[in-house]
């Protein structure tokens, strides 16, 4: 344990540290989690960007263990959150497995229409360059009454605290325009503004520069930064309703539903 605590303690600056710590103490719980959990038990679902300790047994919001059964997709056979991957049977999540998709996370082509009671997407929105058109996809795959999940990061307890929120109209315009996965459009801003004081793994600008400047591999870097009166305007402007939203001090959270009489 000590070995641990050593090695963690020389891998980080202290400002890094108690940045770390801070997100720690302030990620309390959520009030009244059953009335998250109810749209997920014993229903069948899929997860873009996945698989998420957020949704483990001990994680902020248990869904892998009371769910039925979970696919995922992943954009590439290799990824450096996940390493290799491959397409078959093999999505592996807490202690069960669905299937596996290789496919970006806005264009499902192989998978049906209306076939999943939820979607879940956490800290994986950030990363796509035409939000709305992912949204507007998942939302194609989802049952009638089915809940999509969206989880973004709080910009106040990461690196993007520099940068300023995304408008609503920005994003119609990256729809209207079919943005893609290779846009740049925010990369000076990504650049000038990105605090690397709390992104460690980049190392230095330098390293930086070049991993942004490579994104269509990697897909490390953040497109837009998200507050909830955004993701609720994006919600209803894909035709969805908000069920439930919550933001603790390092994410922002969403449940909607699609086709709600409420």
């Amino acid at each position: 344990m000590f070995k641990v605590i050593r090695i963690f303690l020389l891998s980080f600056p202290l400002h890094v540290i108690a940045w770390k710590m801070k997100c720690k103490i302030f990620k309390t719980k959520i009030s009244q989690l059953n009335k998250w959990q109810q749209y997920f038990i014993n229903k069948n679902g899929i997860e873009i960007g996945g698989p998420s300790g957020i949704f483990n047994v001990t994680g902020f919001l248990p869904i892998y263990t009371i769910a039925k059964e979970i696919d995922g997709v992943n954009f590439s056979t290799s990824t450096i959150w996940e390493g290799a991957l491959q397409e078959g049977y093999n999505y592996k999540y807490y202690n069960k497995i669905g299937s596996q998709f290789i496919a970006e996370g806005d264009n499902l082509t192989e998978i049906k229409s209306e076939v999943y009671d939820f979607v879940l997407s956490c800290n994986n929105l950030e990363h796509m360059a035409n939000p709305l058109k992912a949204i507007f996809e998942w939302k194609r795959i989802l049952k009638s009454e089915g809940v999509m999940l969206l989880i973004l990061p709080n910009k106040e307890a990461n690196f993007d605290h520099r940068r300023p929120y995304t408008s609503l109209q920005h994003l119609i315009n990256d729809y209207n325009n079919k943005t893609s996965e290779d846009d740049l459009t925010h990369l000076n801003e990504i650049l000038e503004l990105h605090d690397l004081r709390r992104d460690p793994q980049a190392k230095s600008y330098t390293n930086f520069a070049v991993r942004c400047n490579n994104n269509m591999k990697n897909r490390c870097m953040h497109h837009h930064v998200f507050n909830q009166d955004l993701l609720k305007a994006m919600i209803e402007f894909c035709g969805l309703k908000a069920l439930q939203q919550y933001s603790s001090y390092t994410d922002h959270f969403i449940l909607a539903i699609k086709n709600s009489g409420l």
